[in-house]
């Protein structure tokens, strides 16, 4: 849950920043729905990292919360205000969106590990069979 929480703050700070972008184009009383729509995503971001920083450690959250809101970031910004696509940015997209894949797994793994005791006897058993069958 803590996770799906992430991704939704995440989603936020990419709503809250895309209000931003239109607020600066808009007029008349547009502008003040696309302030209002920024200062609810805001505030809707933050509370939902703050749930997910309970249980999570808040460098991996924060980490977690910025990719998604830069990558997205980065893609409303090329599919809805046309923004310039060149190789460089989408390699560099495509490196967070990576490094993102990479730091979640690793804090995945790791609280398994920790967290399923029995789980550890079994990989222990996997190696000792594997190691046995190679000293043969």
């Amino acid at each position: 849950m803590n996770w799906i929480l992430l991704i939704l703050a995440g989603l936020f700070e990419v709503g809250f920043a895309t209000c931003l972008g239109k607020a600066k184009t808009a007029s008349g009383n547009l502008v003040m729905m696309w302030w209002t729509g920024f200062f609810v995503c805001l505030g809707l971001s933050m509370f939902l990292l703050y749930k997910a920083t309970l249980s999570l450690p808040i460098g991996t959250a924060y980490a977690v919360w910025t990719g998604i809101g830069a990558v997205g970031t980065v893609l409303v910004g090329i599919f809805i205000f046309k923004e310039p696509v060149d190789f460089w940015r989408l390699f560099f997209l495509s490196t967070l969106i990576g490094s993102l894949a990479r730091l979640k797994n690793s804090l995945c793994l790791k609280t398994f590990f920790s967290e399923n005791h029995s789980m550890k006897l079994v990989c222990r058993e996997i190696i000792k069979a594997v190691e046995s069958t190679f000293a043969e």
